[in-house]
């Protein structure tokens, strides 16, 4: 699984907010900045997770964007899931319309628990558990994988 840009983008400025979780706004340019992404880009995405409530947006001086919720609240899916849904069901690895464990295709059984793995992942792990780990130059013009 391979997340799109807009994805990743949104996932970056989430943990570049948790942090410098001090629970004022950053301004989306300063976000920009430090993560080496275009700014009215960043600005766009960031909107859209205001209105989906992960961030709180705040307009004037002294005005960005903050986190809802602690970085230990909020899961990667509930970042990545406003531009980017994480599929309820899974898909079959081979595009058959029909793909069930009663009708298999050749990938079905070692796909199933590799794609069970990565949903968890972004189900089960917060903000603040990777926030905790790597420096920020880890996370600034890199991919995330």
């Amino acid at each position: 699984m391979r997340l799109s840009q807009t994805a990743e983008y949104a996932l970056r400025a989430a943990l570049h907010m948790a942090e410098h979780d001090g629970g004022t706004a950053i301004p989306v340019g300063d976000i920009a900045k430090s993560l080496g992404v275009p700014r009215n880009y960043l600005s766009k995405i960031l909107h859209q997770l205001a209105r989906a409530g992960v961030l709180v947006s705040t307009r004037g001086p002294g005005g960005g964007f903050r986190l809802r919720d602690s970085p230990d609240q909020l899961t990667l899916a509930e970042v990545v899931s406003p531009v980017d849904p994480i599929a309820d069901e899974r898909r079959c690895l081979l595009g058959r319309e029909e793909c069930s464990n009663i009708n298999p295709c050749a990938a079905h059984g070692r796909w199933g628990a590799i794609a069970e793995s990565m949903r968890a992942f972004f189900f089960e792990t917060t903000l603040a558990d990777l926030a905790t780990r790597g420096g920020k130059e880890s996370r600034r013009k890199q991919a995330i994988p």
